[in-house]
This record gives structure tokens, sequence and C-alpha cells, in this order.
């Protein structure tokens, strides 16, 4: 376990408190020592404060998944509690989000249930629907050969969709499984899908994201419908 904490008095409560839990708990106290350690150090999750010198949590968390293309669970802790800034740290590639103060039963109740979705998903495998694959264990994406960038919450949106292609994905169950219990908008689901489909479908000749109005969103080959 890492955790990038600045402030001593609080990485010293949670520290203890993790390894009391059995944890082997590795401790940054800036984002640039944080960053190198999770680039750099295999961690089954990441504790993340987002007010840290050097490198904000935020920028720490999108180097992480946008540059290093590491997928290791990240929990953040903030004193930040507006929905907009969970969104924002969730799109930034946080798999959960802890506002301060908190309890450590709250805590423990979240690891584990990060720990306990990601060993679901540890395993490497190539997702294809058509000419579109994403390799879940670098998390390369690319279709008819060409390499495609990401943001986090897109890419989140495609493996969810890929996996359960070609059935049909109601929008609630795709806004649960992308943000969880925190839900933004409605807007906030139909720009990242706009977006999506720019970086997937636009450049080729053929959609694969399909909107089944009224139903919800399909990714497939439009051949094989």
């Amino acid at each position: 376990m890492l955790l990038i904490e600045d402030n001593h008095d609080i990485a010293a409560m949670v520290g203890d408190h993790l390894e009391t839990s059995g944890y082997e708990v590795d401790y940054a106290a800036d984002g640039i020592t944080g960053l190198h350690l999770a680039v750099t150090e295999p961690f089954d999750a990441i504790v993340l404060d987002l007010m840290l010198p050097g490198l904000d949590g935020m920028d720490l968390c999108r180097k992480f998944r946008q540059e290093a293309h590491r997928d290791t669970p990240i929990l953040m802790l903030t004193a930040r509690d507006t929905l907009e800034d969970k969104v924002a740290g969730l799109e930034a590639g946080a798999d959960d989000y802890l506002v301060k103060p908190f309890e450590m039963e709250e805590l423990d109740a979240r690891l584990h249930a990060m720990l306990r979705r990601a060993s679901g998903e540890m395993t490497s495998q190539v997702l294809r629907v058509a000419n579109l694959t994403v390799n879940t264990g670098t998390w390369e994406v690319s279709r008819q050969g060409q390499p495609l960038t990401l943001t986090p919450i897109g890419l989140k949106m495609l493996t969810t969709l890929m996996k359960v292609s070609p059935r049909v994905m109601s929008r609630r169950d795709l806004e649960r499984a992308v943000w969880g219990d925190i839900v933004p908008d409605s807007d906030a689901l139909r720009s990242h899908l706009y977006n999506l489909r720019k970086v997937i479908d636009k450049p080729f000749d053929k959609p694969l994201l399909h909107t089944l109005q009224g139903l919800g969103y399909r990714l497939a080959d439009p051949d094989d419908q």
C-alpha cells in the first residue's frame, strides 16, 4: 500500500492504522516522490491526498493513468466535498473518493471494496469488438492497428461496454459502472460519450458505438446486428 500525504499527523494516523490492519505501507510526503514510487514499485492500492507540494494529487493521478498507463486502484483523500470535486477526482482516474475528516472504519471498507473490484480485473486480457481492441494489462487502445488515446473516464466507459458487447447497457448501469454512487448530471455522460465517439468512431468508416433510444448504449459491429 502506498500512502501519499503531506500532513504528517494524518499520515502517521492512517499509516499506523493500515499497518495494524495488516498492510505493508510505503509513504511519500509530496507528489513528485509519490508519483515516482507509484510508477516504479508494485502496490496493491494507493491512498492519495489531493493537496500536495510539488505535484498535486489530481495531476499525479492523471499522469499515473494517462502517461504511465497504470491501473493500480487509487483512493483519494481530500477536504474538498462538492460533487464537482468528486467527479473531477474520478475523471482524473481515481477509483474512489473519501472526504476528510473520515472514520477509519470507512477507510477500511472503501479499501476492501476497491481491492475486491480490482482483484476481478487483475488478469490481463485483450478485449475486442470488430477491429477495436483494448489490452487490459497495458491499457493500450487501438482500431485498425492505429493507437488511440482516451481519458480515464473514456477508457472505463469503453471497457465496460466491450465486456458486455453485443448486449445493450442501460444509461443507469453505465453511469454506475463508471462513477459508482457519485453520479454527475446527465450532461456529463452525454459529453463523455460524444468524446468517446470522436476517438473510436469518427476517423473510421463504420461506427461501433450506438445509442438505442429509450434503451441505452451498445458497442458492436453494425454488420453483426
